[in-house]
């Protein structure tokens, strides 16, 4: 999908380096240009007693877009994690500077509980992605 995207040498190379600091395990360029990062987290959970690898229950997800001239955008991101690790997590977070968004569930009667944090900047994305990646780097 990426080479029929319209996006610029400069917005190419920034979106490998915030793939690359975040550890991203696929990365594309989608209409408009976004930048598209996404990484699994090794997570030991079953739901309705199943045992689940499936990415739905373990992604990470990063992105960013709107880039001005001054080199700030509108970035994403969203992750899996404990039900125990919020708080740390939304700490990290704002203590970098970043709005927290939403803090919700995606499954019932999965084990143990799972969570699912949003939150968003207007900022350089190399930056953004540094402060996000000290902000998770706990999980694991």
């Amino acid at each position: 999908m990426e080479e029929h995207v319209k996006a610029s040498p400069r917005f190419r190379r920034l979106c490998n380096q915030f793939s690359t600091i975040l550890g991203g395990t696929e990365h594309e360029i989608t209409k408009g240009p976004v930048c598209f990062v996404t990484r699994n987290r090794i997570v030991n959970a079953s739901i309705l007693g199943r045992r689940t690898t499936s990415p739905l229950v373990r992604y990470q997800l990063f992105s960013f877009e709107s880039l001005d001239s001054s080199g700030r955008a509108l970035c994403l991101g969203e992750t899996a994690l404990f039900q125990n690790q919020v708080n740390r997590l939304l700490s990290n977070l704002r203590r970098n500077g970043i709005k927290v968004t939403a803090v919700h569930n995606h499954w019932l009667f999965e084990n143990p509980r799972l969570m699912y944090i949003h939150w968003e900047s207007i900022d350089n994305p190399v930056a953004f992605a540094r402060k996000v990646k000290r902000s998770i780097a706990f999980l694991g």
